[in-house]
């Protein structure tokens, strides 16, 4: 399973994308950082995050990067997600066709400005693709399909959707084998792309403390 022990999770909602990934980036039993960005930025409101083998994630990631970008360049106009989606879904059938097959999984979301929509796709080492409301990678979706299944609605207003996306770390840190101590996450608008924003255990811890120190004080009150 390419890049089983790492995690991605993207959202859509009506107006926004939430890419999120873990920070990890290891070998084996070794960890080498966890500061590690995994978005690939392909237009100003189109991006991908990717997990799998170290090489293949940053070779593959670039090639999808350029050829997008050339694309804008020779015809004057950007690929609007659909395509750049369909496009990277051609050259993932292919490459597992190939002699040197690369093992990469990727969620990839952006704002379609023409048509005012939002779009996020799944694909997947083996060429698979489909147009999702919310999708995970990694063993880590284990835990997060389930939530994501029932707290999600394409209705959700920022806010909300970045509590829907700590829900889903929490899960991710309270049930899984492996340590995942940090995500990252962007969310993809009209506007174009948000700073890169990092969830902590640390912030996770926090955020329960207060909820359930909130219902004594009330009752204190």
């Amino acid at each position: 399973m390419a890049g089983g022990m790492e995690c991605l999770i993207g959202m859509k909602f009506d107006s926004f994308v939430i890419l999120a990934h873990d920070n990890s980036a290891g070998r084996s039993v070794l960890m080498m950082k966890q500061d590690q960005d995994k978005l690939v930025r392909l237009d100003d409101r189109l991006g991908m995050v990717v997990c799998g083998e170290a090489g293949d994630t940053a070779y593959f990631g670039e090639y999808i990067q350029k050829n997008v970008a050339l694309y804008r360049v020779r015809n004057g106009y950007e690929l609007s997600p659909h395509a750049a989606a369909n496009f990277t879904r051609l050259e993932l059938a292919e490459s597992i066709r190939s002699r040197s097959p690369q093992a990469v999984n990727l969620l990839l979301g952006g704002f379609d400005a023409k048509e005012a929509k939002t779009h996020l796709y799944y694909l997947d080492y083996l060429g698979t693709m489909a147009d999702v409301p919310y999708g995970a990678h990694g063993y880590g979706s284990y835990f997060t399909l389930g939530t994501l299944d029932r707290y999600h609605r394409p209705d959700m207003s920022e806010e909300e959707g970045v509590h829907l996306l700590e829900k889903c770390v929490r899960e991710i840190q309270l049930r899984f084998l492996i340590n995942l101590a940090s995500f990252s996450y962007y969310i993809i608008s009209t506007e174009g792309f948000s700073d890169r924003r990092i969830i902590t255990v640390g912030d996770i811890k926090t955020a329960d403390k207060m909820t359930s120190e909130t219902p004594a004080a009330m009752a204190t009150s």
